[in-house]
């Protein structure tokens, strides 16, 4: 190629509806901002990491794992499959694993969908939903979230067109920690029509104490219903990224088809043994956050009255045109949250003296 041929405007590779797709947006470094603001450190409350460190036995199960890096993982996961189908009472042949559960959601559009045909879902809610189904070449349809910041699932019925083969409804809700309750599952559930597949994405399922929102696994007696988990929060293995889904059988069997070939790593599969014994020891730190999130959430109507109750390891703040510059005010005081522009601000619910450090940043920004 000659020289002014390199300097010819590229021709176009890639697709040009992506430009007008949002990135996900990952919680900012708090090295970053520590080092920006001159603190010796900045707290980090925007990715609804549970702040207590791995739980017992990981870091040496991990550690062990990393001498047999050179080789494979197990490709079906076998043991991991077996111990969750052991402890959630579910057949092996109906769960598949992931690299966390928002690529089993990815999976789960790809094995699903052609182009044009349509995933609902509520909004604002997981905010890769979009990326999943525009990059799948389907078509998103966002029913807006009710007056109380969570699904309108009458709405999402009535939205439901020949042309919709998914429905994500994710619960509790990420962003605004709403759940959705029992009967109003139901009656959703009744209405939805049999060959449209529900999935109910439950990452946050540990935080939950309303004992009248639904354990998802419930459901799994309703062949198009397929229940999403992950093990990155409760379970604290965010770094080492594993997520499982529960379905019928050929669902299950057609994600593990469509799943990049060894994307579970051995030290991830490892990890997330260690961490299942561990289950009294994880309730434990879920009962610490929830304290918590009340504790935060009581403190916060002070300023936000309409502040909705959370389910989930987080709080939301629905301050509309506010919550950029409420981000930047936290920011200003070494805590980052996470503003959604023209929308709210989800709080991640951290340790007692990181959440005091936030609740005083928001006073301040509030007054």
């Amino acid at each position: 190629m000659t020289d002014s041929g390199r300097h010819q405007p590229a021709l176009r590779l890639t697709r040009a509806d992506l430009d007008a797709l949002p990135n996900y947006v990952p919680g900012r470094s708090p090295a970053d901002l520590a080092r920006e603001l001159g603190l010796p450190e900045a707290i980090k409350l925007a990715s609804n990491e549970v702040p207590y460190g791995p739980l017992p036995g990981v870091v040496e199960a991990v550690t062990e794992a990393i001498t047999t890096s050179h080789r494979y993982p197990d490709m079906g996961v076998v043991a991991l499959r077996d111990a969750l189908a052991e402890r959630y009472g579910v057949d092996a042949d109906r769960i598949a694993t992931g690299c966390g559960s928002v690529a089993l959601a990815e999976h789960l559009v790809r094995a699903t969908c052609l182009p044009g045909d349509e995933v609902l879902y509520s909004w604002r809610s997981f905010e890769a939903y979009p990326i999943i189904v525009a990059t799948s070449g389907a078509t998103s349809v966002r029913v807006p979230n009710d007056a109380g910041h969570g699904h309108d699932l009458a709405a999402m019925a009535a939205a439901v067109t020949d042309r919709t083969r998914v429905i994500f409804v994710c619960n509790p809700n990420n962003p605004t920690g709403t759940a959705v309750r029992r009967a109003e599952l139901d009656r959703f559930l009744n209405g939805v029509p049999d060959d449209v597949l529900v999935v109910i994405d439950e990452a946050y399922r540990e935080f939950v104490t309303d004992p009248e929102v639904p354990d998802g696994l419930d459901y799994l007696d309703r062949p198009n219903v397929a229940v999403l988990r992950t093990l990155s929060k409760a379970w604290g293995l965010a770094g080492l990224r594993m997520g499982w889904l529960v379905a019928q059988p050929v669902v299950a069997a057609a994600i593990r088809k469509v799943a990049t070939p060894f994307s579970s790593s051995t030290a991830a599969q490892a990890g997330a043994l260690a961490a299942l014994t561990q289950a009294t020891e994880m309730e434990r730190r879920c009962a610490l956050v929830v304290a918590e999130r009340d504790r935060v959430t009581e403190a916060l109507r002070k300023f936000v009255p309409e502040a909705p109750t959370s389910q989930a390891n987080f709080v939301w703040l629905p301050l509309g045109e506010r919550a950029v510059a409420f981000g930047k005010a936290c920011e200003s005081r070494g805590v980052i949250v996470r503003p959604f522009a023209g929308d709210g601000v989800r709080v991640t619910i951290g340790t007692p003296a990181e959440n005091d450090a936030f609740l005083a940043a928001a006073e301040t920004a509030l007054t």
